[in-house]
């Protein structure tokens, strides 16, 4: 396990126990459920596991997906990256939700700028 990390959402900061975070959201077609788990690791964003209710519309399971209680879920072959930017439409089905630790918060649920999300030490 990871030793705690720093997250920046906007201008709040965030301290993650072990660096996991969690990024869900209700797809505006499809109406099912996606999620993904995050690592901050080495001032970067590691995509460590993606889960989604079923397919359709542009949510198709990636590669090496496999069926465990209804999710397919599967480990996303993507580079880290250094931020993420989440639309904030208001629009949406549903608004992010990005959880920790047992705590959510609900981003990005009415329009507005985009809500950023960085390492503490890689945000400037």
């Amino acid at each position: 396990m990871s030793a705690a990390a720093c997250l920046l959402i906007g201008s709040k900061q965030i301290l993650l126990a072990g660096g996991l975070f969690t990024l869900a959201w209700t797809h505006s077609v499809e109406k099912t459920e996606w999620r993904e788990s995050w690592m901050v690791r080495d001032g970067m964003l590691e995509l460590i596991e993606a889960r989604v209710r079923g397919s359709g519309a542009g949510m198709d399971p990636g590669e090496g997906a496999r069926l465990e209680d209804g999710w397919w879920v599967w480990k996303p072959q993507n580079p880290p990256v250094s931020e993420l930017n989440l639309a904030a439409s208001g629009a949406t089905v549903s608004p992010w939700r990005f959880c920790s630790d047992g705590q959510c918060l609900e981003l990005g649920g009415r329009a507005g700028e985009p809500v950023h999300l960085a390492p503490c030490n890689s945000a400037g």
